[in-house]
């Protein structure tokens, strides 16, 4: 197996506002807006296509959101999955899919090519038992447990033609996919495709190109990785800062890779987190809203 391609891109700070866990980026594609959330502030943002960022407080944790098609924007709380509505800032409830369990909190989330809203959730036990889920929210507020057993679900993003969803567990440092029924939301079993060393960053949040390939942040060691259907790293991308928690693709032909940061320390150096963005060659692949 050839070594992976080493990528140094010009990465660049779109925001001056420091967050301490950045998450969940997520291009409009309507507005030219880029929305992205702050797990531990806790708060969603929206970076306008003018350079205004909006700020929206939130009364709970946040892992993630989603793009809505009414304009709302699915927030996935501590506390469950709310609608925010960006013109006054109100949150209603939907659903609590995770239902208050101790040690657990909502985490990674996207919608699929079926319209709902997947969201997993992260074991907050130390140390970890494995309680971490995976679930499918539908836009009348029902849901259904996909996925157990699971330490930190993360990673979530599907193919181009929707038929392959891709998932990870960034504390059990695996990539696996399954084969997907988009009118449906139906999983094959899951076929594992790689197991990641602490060398390559363990595998955060995710994203797809129209090639096929899979992106995964590589957290705690500064690398995003550009993997094949198959689950070889086929290129890194080297970042300038150590953790990377989220790729997203953006810009009116989705060829600029957004990227999400946390806040961490190395060698005595504070690293703020932020939102990083870069040119790649190949578009990335549309993320569906929630038909809500």
């Amino acid at each position: 197996m050839p070594a992976p391609r080493i990528v140094h891109p010009k990465a660049r700070h779109v925001i001056d506002t420091p967050l301490k866990v950045g998450e969940s980026p997520t291009w409009d594609d309507r507005t030219g807006d880029l929305w992205f959330v702050d797990i531990l502030a806790p708060a969603a943002f929206c970076l306008h296509a003018d350079g205004r960022l909006s700020r929206f407080d939130m009364p709970a944790l946040i892992g993630c959101l989603a793009l809505c098609e009414s304009g709302r924007i699915a927030v996935a709380l501590q506390t469950g999955v709310h609608l925010l509505d960006p013109k006054t800032g109100t949150l209603e409830f939907l659903c609590d899919p995770d239902g208050g369990r101790p040690d657990s909190r909502l985490n990674d989330g996207k919608v699929g090519p079926d319209g709902h809203f997947w969201v997993g959730t992260r074991d907050e036990a130390v140390p970890q038992t494995g309680n971490a889920r995976l679930y499918r929210v539908a836009p009348d507020g029902s849901f259904s447990q996909i996925l157990d057993g699971l330490k930190t679900s993360n990673g979530l993003a599907w193919s181009a033609d929707g038929k392959t969803m891709f998932h990870s567990d960034s504390s059990g440092q695996f990539l696996q996919s399954f084969s997907f029924v988009p009118e449906s939301g139906a999983l094959g079993p899951p076929r594992r495709l790689t197991d990641f060393t602490n060398l390559e960053g363990r595998p955060d949040g995710g994203a797809t190109d129209v090639d096929g390939f899979y992106w995964s942040a590589g957290v705690l060691d500064g690398k995003l990785n550009r993997l094949s259907p198959e689950g070889e790293i086929i290129e890194v991308y080297q970042m300038p800062v150590s953790g990377p928690t989220m790729p997203c693709f953006g810009g009116p032909d989705l060829k600029t890779l957004y990227l999400s940061t946390l806040s961490r320390t190395v060698d005595g150096v504070e690293e703020h987190g932020s939102i990083l963005a870069f040119d790649v060659d190949v578009p990335g692949v549309p993320v569906t809203r929630f038909a809500i």
